[in-house]
């Protein structure tokens, strides 16, 4: 075999290798792409409670002092998603 048959040989083995995992990160990459789709333009009090774990009463003590921006529609409290992360995002440490 030569030096060149060999290298080519190697390179097979190596896509072969390389092939599953290229798979299985397309498969978590469109998992993420679509998760990210499917995140709610606003939040309601229950989605707040359940994804950062706030309370009622810190929901609200967040509103009253203007540290959570919200929209009230009827009784309805609705927090746009995407103040909500810059919120996160300038209260990185």
């Amino acid at each position: 075999m030569t030096k060149k048959e060999r290298k080519l040989s190697f390179v097979m083995r190596v896509e072969q290798l390389i092939e599953p995992v290229l798979l299985r990160l397309e498969t978590i990459d469109s998992k993420i792409s679509r998760e990210k789709v499917l995140r709610p333009e606003y939040y309601r009090n229950e989605d707040l409670k359940k994804i950062f774990g706030l309370s009622n009463n810190t929901i609200i003590k967040y509103r009253q002092t203007g540290i959570l921006p919200y929209t009230k529609l009827g009784d309805i409290f609705l927090y746009d998603s995407g103040k909500i992360d810059r919120i996160l995002k300038n209260n990185q440490s």
